[in-house]
This record gives C-alpha cells, structure tokens and sequence, in this order.
C-alpha cells in the first residue's frame, strides 16, 4: 500500500489551506498514547499505519535500490518495490477521550539504527509477523525487550502464508505466556484496530496488575522486604505506574 505523492506542487498545495477539518483533534481528547508498529521487512507495517489511521497517513516510502541486495529477504514478497527509510506515522481516536500515535518502523537492516528513536517513549508495540519469514521478527521483539516495552504479536494473513495455532507460533517465537498473539488482515481497518485495542487491553493488565504487587490490600501489612521508615520522616509517594484508559470504552 503506498501513500506517496509524486507531484510536490499538490502537495504544496494540500497544505497552503492549513489543516484540513477531520485532521484536527476532537476537544474532548483528554489522553494520548504512542505506539509502534514494528516487524520485518515487507511484513505490513505501513499498509496496518496507512489502514487505520484517521488522518492522511504520513509515509517516508522510496523506492527499493540494490543497496539491500544479498540482505533483504524477499521470499514472498518477490513485487515489492518501495520500502520505509525512516518512519510512518498514523493517528486514530479510539473514543472522545483517547488518541493514538501510531509509528511505523523501517523494514530494510540497513535503516534499523533509526529505531531507537522512533520506539523511544512507545509506551507499547505490535510486532507484525509473516508466518512464511517468522525469523524476521525476533531482532524486532529482541529490541523491544531491550527497550522494556511491552508488546502484542500480531500474524498478518497474507494469501499464501501457512495458517499456523496460536500455541504453535507461541513457542516457535519463544513468547512469555503473557503476551497476545492475534491474528489480523493489515488492510482492513477493523482488523488492524482490534489489532491496537489487544495491545491497550494488554497494557492495561500490565499496569493493573504492576500497581497492585506494590500496593497491598487495606489491611495487609507491608512485605517485610521492605525496610521500616525512620521515625518521623515523611509518608513515601506512591508508585507512579501509569495505566492507560481501559480500552472496553472504545466505541
């Protein structure tokens, strides 16, 4: 799926009457969350970006030159000919009150140092996953863990991609009982947006369940790992774990 446009003087255009009414932010937006999209090349990322996204999706798509011959794998994928050099970006509003960034990362090893960047302040992800090139997503969900963000995988089913039972992509993908694996069509917007909401449902659990291991019920005394405060000194400040709004409020 491209979104590029190759008359700038259109684009110029598009732009010189400011932003278009759809684009802006309802009022009511009260929270806004970043999430990546991150995966292999050639796995959908910016088709999922482009698909769900509220807004004309912004795309850094060029054409593909023989500076990843003999790297990329295009098994599958042999029509390919545009790639991401540096981002995507998409927004979709969940409800009246939650918005999502949507980030797109490139494919094509040679543009991976751009990452960093891009993940940093993601406060989740969705690994997108090829079952034909499974290999291609471990260096995404390996910079992930690194990176302590959490994450939903997500098979997109392309037409002639083995169908595989989620507890059998599970273990050939070395995944943590906790973390979601769904199946989507990156294309479709419904598909990609219960892709998003798996992922929020999925933080939302994460949080929940990290602000209670640190604060007991009313009544339960304080683990004794943790050493008695002196006489006098203030009250500690509670945790500040973050949970996102629950997602079963999305329209």
């Amino acid at each position: 799926m491209a979104y590029n446009d190759s008359d700038s003087a259109e684009r110029l255009a598009a732009f010189s009457g400011g932003p278009r009414e759809e684009d802006l932010l309802p009022s009511s937006a009260e929270q806004s969350v970043k999430v990546v999209v991150v995966g292999g090349f050639g796995v959908g990322k910016t088709t999922m970006v482009g698909s769900v996204s509220e807004i004309r999706p912004l795309t850094t798509e060029e054409t593909m030159t023989q500076a990843g011959a003999g790297v990329d794998d295009l098994e599958g994928i042999e029509r390919k000919t545009e790639t991401t050099v540096a981002m995507d970006f998409g927004r979709i509003t969940l409800n009246e009150r939650l918005v999502l960034y949507l980030f797109g990362t490139p494919g094509q090893q040679r543009f991976w140092f751009l990452w960093n960047g891009v993940i940093e302040g993601a406060l989740g992800a969705v690994v997108l996953v090829d079952t034909r090139r499974l290999e291609d997503s471990f260096q995404a969900m390996d910079r992930l863990e690194e990176c302590g963000v959490p994450f939903v995988v997500a098979v997109n089913t392309f037409p002639d991609a083995p169908l595989h039972p989620a507890p059998e992509l599970r273990n050939a993908l070395d995944l943590p009982a906790g973390v979601p694996v769904v199946t989507c069509d990156a294309r479709v917007f419904d598909s990609s947006r219960e892709v998003l909401l798996t992922l929020l449902r999925h933080l939302y659990t994460r949080a929940t369940e990290a602000r209670a291991a640190e604060d007991p019920p009313p009544g339960q005394a304080p683990s004794s790992d943790s050493p008695a405060p002196a006489p006098g000194s203030p009250a500690p400040a509670p945790s500040p774990v973050a949970a996102p709004p629950h997602p079963s409020e999305a329209p």
